[in-house]
C-alpha cells in the first residue's frame, strides 16, 4: 500500500512539473509576455541606476559601495589579525629570553665578579713587584758574593805558589 502511494505521488509530481514547464515555455514564447519581462528588467536596471545617482547626489553610499567597503574592512581585519599573531610570537620570544630585570641582575653579578677578579689581579701584581725586587736584591748579592769568591780563589792560588817556591828553596 505504501509503495502504491509513493508511486502515485511520484507520478503526480512528475506530471505537475511537466505541466508547469509547458506553461512556462508557452509564456516565454509569447512575444507579449517576453516583451513585458524585458521591459520590466530594463526598468529595474534604470531604477537601480537612478537610485545610485540619487544616493551619490546626497553623498550616501550605494549597496555596491557598502559591499566594496565590507570587503576592504574584512581584508584589513585579516591583516590586523596576522600582525597580532606576529606580535604574540615576538612577545613569547622576549619572555623566553628572560625579563629585563633578570638580565640586569645577571649583568650586575658578572660586573661584581669582574671587580673581584680585578682586585685579585691588583694584589697579585703588587706581590709580583715585591718578588721581583727581592729577586733583584738576591741577584745583586749573588753577584757580589761571586766577585768576592773569585778574588779569594785567586788570592790563595798566588799564596800557595809562593809557599811552594818557598818550600823548594829551603
Amino acid at each position: 500500500m505504501m509503495e502504491e502511494e509513493d508511486g502515485l505521488r511520484n507520478r503526480l509530481t512528475r506530471q505537475g512539473e511537466e505541466a508547469l514547464g509547458r506553461v512556462a515555455q508557452e509564456l516565454l514564447e509569447n512575444p507579449l509576455v517576453s516583451g513585458a519581462l524585458t521591459r520590466a528588467f530594463e526598468a529595474r536596471e534604470k531604477a537601480v541606476q537612478a537610485q545610485e545617482v540619487a544616493m551619490g547626489a546626497l553623498n550616501l553610499p550605494s549597496a555596491a559601495d557598502l559591499e566594496r567597503l565590507t570587503r576592504r574592512l574584512r581584508s584589513v581585519s585579516q591583516r590586523l589579525e596576522g600582525i597580532e599573531d606576529s606580535l604574540d610570537r615576538v612577545d613569547e620570544r622576549v619572555e623566553t629570553l628572560g625579563s629585563s630585570s633578570a638580565l640586569e641582575n645577571r649583568l650586575l653579578a658578572m660586573e661584581a665578579d669582574l671587580e673581584r677578579l680585578g682586585g685579585k689581579l691588583d694584589r697579585s701584581g703588587a706581590q709580583l713587584e715585591k718578588v721581583d725586587k727581592t729577586l733583584d736584591k738576591l741577584e745583586t748579592k749573588v753577584d757580589k758574593l761571586g766577585k768576592g769568591a773569585t778574588k779569594r780563589a785567586k788570592a790563595p792560588a798566588s799564596r800557595s805558589r809562593g809557599s811552594k817556591s818557598a818550600k823548594a828553596g829551603r
